[in-house]
């Protein structure tokens, strides 16, 4: 693992210091995330919902709002149709309900993602025809729907595409699908909508249908989780929305919200984006995952308690079911790695005839973190291979799928993680092609995980105003992690296996101690022997009524010059 120390010059540290009136260690953590400036260091520090854009600075955005205000008016039936992630059935049960209230005639149509497929496609137009749609409503998804597009328009219904996924390039040109409307922040990238999920392009066509955010608070609870489920960074916007949503989310009225909380065991605890991650979010998914999705919008919009609750049950059996049936899938595949390679590749390509299409990406980012490498999960059916993919930072996985997008049905995505599907009689070709192109983006090195370090302390720099400091940089998730300082040439003192493999220490640098937890870190003790370089957050430790700081190690290595 490399070490990593981004270092500002001092002076510039020294006057957004005296500027902001924060330390230089908080100012050196902004400016390594970006935030350079004293006013959007305030902007950052502070948010709130009153910073939120002017939803009509995203492109298209006017025709999208006439468009649907014509056709509530006119009474014409509207289809939305969006996708069976967190994200997609959050953001379609916003805009359903939100649309009901302005007197919409409106619908909703979840594909199956084994019977339907990714995205908007035909089995969505079918299901507008025989409602009489005249409007279709894409969420988080249809920004590379070209060929429904075109048969949309044949039929007469008029689209509006609301996405936040990658549109498809040529020649440094976008492409994008004929729409009445193409609502993605993805084609204003200056802008501090660019992360939003899918929910959150959403929110931001009802803020200008609606005129002001005020009657639409009431669905922060569902954007929060779907920001959070769909794991964009939480900077700009989405900031904004979950420094006000995820206390909403904790005191929601939402029944179906509430049920979700106590089945998962988060009804009293406090809501993060990382314990957000491991409850609610895989229950909301699982249903997409293994069977149909659309009744996780029951779930979302009910007023019924007692439905509720028993929705709750539902998702919660499917979530365990899926634990269940990805760790059999997770064992085959180490055991078809062991087979197929005797080194790490430049990128893992696993496929098996009969693996569930749902759980293959959870499995992809498995395969990720423990080789750091990008890793190719697919599943085999009637000479089709489909699958999933999760990358690694330094490699820009849509840029490799747009250079063999020949050999594909069917991809989409982001930088990092994505989906295609392609013939099994091209799948050899596409493989070898997949490599070379690896090969060529890497430049024949072998990536190496990355310890981002951002901000070396002495001891005597810690304290509790610091801590104090460091939690105004909450919520911490995504794109803003949890910040991790670095000291160096730290004296152990004592040094001790705890619990099921962690290492405790107690380290001393100039007077200074303080007690060091490194959890799952047993097998670095060896090197509590001789000075160390640690990297670290500080954390409160109540123990026993005794209030102190703690820090929590990521890595430990000899002390180095």
């Amino acid at each position: 693992m490399r070490w990593v120390l981004s270092r500002t010059n001092d002076e510039y540290l020294t006057y957004i210091s005296r500027k902001t009136g924060i330390s230089k260690t908080l100012s050196q953590i902004l400016i390594n995330r970006g935030v350079k400036e004293p006013d959007h260091i305030k902007e950052f520090l502070y948010p709130s919902l009153s910073l939120l854009s002017d939803p009509f600075s995203l492109r298209d955005m006017k025709a999208a709002v006439l468009r649907i205000k014509e056709a509530i008016r006119n009474r014409e039936p509207i289809l939305i149709h969006g996708d069976y992630d967190v994200d997609g059935l959050a953001g379609t049960s916003i805009l359903f309900d939100a649309l009901k209230r302005l007197g919409a005639e409106v619908y909703f149509f979840i594909p199956s993602r084994h019977s339907h497929g990714y995205g908007f496609n035909e089995p969505g137009l079918r299901r507008a025809k025989e409602l009489g749609a005249s409007l279709i409503i894409t969420v988080d998804c249809g920004i590379k729907s070209f060929s429904p597009a075109l048969e949309a328009r044949r039929l007469g219904i008029d689209l509006i595409i609301t996405d936040h996924h990658l549109p498809l390039m040529h020649e440094d040109k976008v492409l994008l699908p004929e729409a009445i409307a193409v609502l993605n922040p993805k084609l204003n990238p200056e802008s501090h909508t660019m992360h939003l999920s899918g929910a959150g392009v959403v929110f931001k066509l009802l803020q200008a249908l609606y005129g002001s955010i005020d009657p639409l608070m009431e669905y922060l609870d569902l954007l929060t989780l779907a920001t959070v489920g769909d794991i964009v960074p939480l900077r700009g916007e989405n900031r904004h929305i979950l420094s006000e949503g995820l206390g909403l989310l904790k005191d929601t009225e939402r029944p179906g919200l509430m049920a979700l909380l106590e089945i998962s065991g988060m009804k009293d605890r406090e809501l993060a984006p990382s314990n957000l991650s491991f409850s609610l979010v895989p229950r909301l998914n699982a249903p997409g995952r293994l069977e149909e999705a659309g009744e996780v919008i029951r779930l979302l919009i009910t007023e019924d308690p007692s439905e509720a609750e028993a929705l709750a049950v539902w998702v919660d059996g499917l979530n365990r079911q899926r634990q269940s049936i990805e760790e059999d899938i997770y064992e085959e595949a180490q055991e078809l790695f062991r087979l197929k390679y005797d080194d790490i590749p430049d990128g893992i390509v696993l496929a098996k005839e009969g693996w569930h299409a749902g759980v293959l990406g959870i499995i992809a980012s498995r395969f990720q973190e423990e080789f750091y490498r990008p890793a190719f999960i697919f599943t085999i059916k009637d000479g089709i291979v489909t699958g999933s993919l999760r990358s690694i930072p330094e490699i820009d996985i849509m840029s490799i799928l747009n250079s063999l997008k020949k050999f594909f049905i069917r991809y989409g995505g982001h930088s990092q993680a994505a989906g295609l599907s392609l013939y099994l009689k091209e799948f050899e070709d596409f493989e070898r092609e997949l490599q070379k192109a690896l090969r060529a983006y890497l430049k024949e090195e072998k990536p190496v995980p990355t310890l981002r370090i951002d901000a070396q302390v002495s001891f005597d720099q810690i304290n509790y105003n610091l801590l104090n400091e460091l939690k105004s940089l909450e919520p911490l998730g995504y794109g803003n992690e949890e910040p991790l300082l670095g000291a160096k040439n730290i004296i152990p003192l004592e040094s001790r296996v705890v619990g099921n493999g962690h290492l405790k220490l107690r380290l001393k640098q100039e007077g200074r101690e303080f007690d060091v937890i490194g959890f799952g870190m047993a097998d670095f003790i060896d090197l509590a022997s001789d000075p160390v370089d640690i990297a670290f957050s500080p954390q409160i430790n109540d123990f026993n009524g005794r209030r102190s700081i703690q820090l929590k190690i990521r890595a430990i290595r000899r002390a180095v010059e």
